[in-house]
């Protein structure tokens, strides 16, 4: 029953830590009011600026902010044992992640929607705005570079979810146009969606579509990056109603649906057992290690064990989904509590199934590759978890959650089948959805950069015609997709270059993504604490998560500098030490300048943001209803 208790005492925890900690800063930190005028409405384009029902901002922002994130970390963390990943887990949602994710989501709603990086420029200096774009440039290109390689994976591994993750895209724009055009009630059209799905899942696999399934899983890595950096494009120039709002609300009713029957499940295994083996019911009991410091081939547990489980604790890219895009449609002002600290408790969760899934579910029964005999208990988490390089393989991740969970599912009587395309199924969906929501706030910063370079018609000079190219939607979003497609089809390792073989060109950078990531988080939490040291408003329940998110990445950073420099300088990676080394050159410049303004910017408000222009005054479907 151990399982068990840990996943209902999380659950206690998350309820309580919303209804508390949350609410204490909606109201005495953040100081939300319903009848403030947000960016949605302020500004309102139906493309961008949209206002939306908080319950479908949170479907978008859940499934955007999770990804794969808070599957492969923790997947990954349990090598420190269990416990260790799962302090972690509890601890960083609820008091650093969840203020991270809803601090820059107020910040961005009190700036007419715009980024973190844009607000650095304002309540620090404009020097910081550039900073701060540059490493988001750099972290949404290895993203948008490396998950189509995730996604890829997943497809050839599970065949079977290709058809409902293809079939879900003209589902969600057939109810986008729906809601929008006709304003009907948003409830029958989820649940036929969500039946769809169901249906797409369980019939997906049969038949003709099974064989298209195997052809299309078929198909080499690279293909599916073009394909889907092409969707990217399209997802991240539509307008926001069309696919990107309807496929993540129908996205999140499916993986919230299944989170519950993952739940369900670990309740039957705890009770019953797990799906009868030889006739016998194995018990639910957790057959990793609860501390283990020093697994082989492993690094330190600190500071990795920080920047390995991002998502799920804490990720900075969820400062660019929080200001980029969830800022832009929230209909009022108190919704950003629910959307911004209720998704990343909702994540929290997530990771907590995750590693419960590794640690207990495995153990249920998994299948021995070599001899097809079922392996239960210690044995199952051995063959996967055997040493830290067995663990790193981006299939054995992804496979060590999709079987665990999985066999939750069986404990209700659910087909091996339909239970690992539920479960591979909700894997690539959250995949997706990171990649064009990517994909559009890579559009932002482009955008934002471009500004900056652009001259005027009297002095146009040399950056005056790319950067008004840039500076257009479509200019910005086919240069950020470019350039993924570009990193992506390097040949990774020395390897002459194949259409076959390339599509992996985003794992060059990708070990620098950890840290990088957990070190956007820091500087984020810089500009938040500047935003409310500016206003004289209490910072502490910032500042301390601050200091913790730019020490810890920064020392993650300069460890991994040894193996990227190797024994010797022949043997070195000079791409990975040049990045690293750039990356903490811009950050000690962010907090020099950050140190020599904080004893200046107390009670001092920066500068307003021009006023807008006359326009007429926008309509709103629903008003300003809170």
């Amino acid at each position: 029953m151990q399982t068990l208790a840990i996943a209902v005492g999380a659950l206690i925890l998350y309820l309580i830590a919303y209804h508390t900690y949350g609410k204490f800063l909606a109201r005495r930190i953040f100081k939300l009011d319903p009848e403030t005028t947000v960016p949605s409405i302020e500004l309102r384009d139906d493309i961008d600026y949209v206002p939306t029902k908080k319950s479908i901002i949170f479907g978008h922002h859940f499934t955007s902010i999770a990804g794969t994130g808070p599957i492969v970390g923790p997947a990954i963390a349990v090598m420190w044992g269990w416990l260790p990943a799962l302090i972690w887990v509890l601890v960083g949602s609820i008091l650093i992640g969840a203020v991270h994710d809803f601090g820059a989501l107020v910040v961005s709603l009190r700036n007419r929607g715009q980024t973190v990086g844009d607000i650095a420029g304002r309540v620090l200096n404009p020097r910081v705005r550039m900073l701060f774009l540059l490493i988001l440039f750099l972290a949404l290109t290895i993203v948008l570079a490396i998950f189509g390689l995730v996604i890829a994976k997943v497809f050839q591994q599970y065949p079977q979810t290709i058809f409902p993750c293809l079939v879900e895209i003209p589902i969600a724009v057939l109810i986008g146009l729906a809601l929008h055009r006709k304003g009907i009630d948003l409830l029958l059209p989820s649940l036929l969606a969500l039946g769809c799905m169901y249906l797409s899942v369980i019939y997906g696999g049969i038949g003709i579509l099974g064989d298209v399934n195997t052809w299309l899983s078929e198909l080499p890595v690279m293909s599916w990056v073009v394909l889907l950096l092409l969707y990217s494009y399209v997802a991240s120039v539509l307008p926001v109603w069309v696919l990107l709002q309807p496929r993540d609300y129908i996205n999140s009713h499916q993986l919230l649906t299944a989170l519950g029957l993952v739940v369900a499940g670990l309740f039957a295994a705890a009770i019953f057992g797990g799906a009868a083996v030889d006739g016998v019911r194995p018990p639910l009991e957790m057959v990793a290690p609860a501390i283990d410091l020093a697994p082989q081939g492993a690094p330190m547990i600190f500071p990795f064990l920080f920047v390995t489980i991002a998502c799920g604790a804490i990720s900075g890219f969820h400062c660019l989904v929080s200001s980029g895009t969830s800022s832009k449609q929230l209909k009022c002002e108190t919704d950003a509590q629910f959307v911004g600290y209720g998704s990343m408790l909702t994540e929290g969760f997530l990771a907590t199934l995750v590693i419960l899934a590794c640690c207990a579910g495995m153990g249920l029964g998994i299948e021995n590759q070599q001899t097809g005999a079922t392996l239960l208990g210690e044995t199952a988490w051995n063959s996967r978890y055997a040493s830290w390089g067995a663990a790193q393989g981006l299939g054995d991740k992804v496979a060590a959650f999709v079987d665990g969970s999985a066999n939750f599912l069986k404990a209700l009587g659910i087909s091996e089948g339909i239970a690992t395309a539920l479960m591979g199924v909700l894997v690539a969906s959250f995949a997706a959805t990171t990649l064009d929501t990517a994909c559009r706030l890579q559009r932002y910063v482009v955008q934002e950069l471009a500004g900056t370079f652009r001259r005027d018609g009297e002095n146009p000079g040399i950056l005056a015609v790319p950067a008004n190219l840039l500076s257009n939607k479509h200019g910005a979003t086919i240069f950020a997709i470019v350039l993924a497609g570009a990193m992506a089809a390097l040949p990774v390792g020395g390897a002459t270059w194949e259409w076959g073989s390339a599509g992996k060109g985003g794992l060059i950078l990708w070990p620098l993504f950890g840290a990088t990531n957990q070190l956007l988080a820091g500087l984020a939490f810089l500009v938040i604490s500047f935003w409310l040291w500016r206003r004289k408003l209490p910072v502490v329940f910032v500042a301390l998560p601050m200091v913790f998110m730019l020490i810890i990445p920064a020392w993650a950073l300069i460890s991994q500098l040894g193996g990227f420099l190797g024994s010797t300088g022949a043997e070195a990676n000079w791409l990975l030490v040049s990045v690293a080394l750039a990356t903490l050159a811009l950050q000690a410049w962010m907090l020099l300048e950050a140190v020599l303004l904080w004893p200046r910017a107390r009670g001092i408000i920066e500068d307003s943001l021009p006023p807008l222009p006359a326009r007429s005054e926008p309509h709103d479907e629903g008003g300003r209803s809170c």
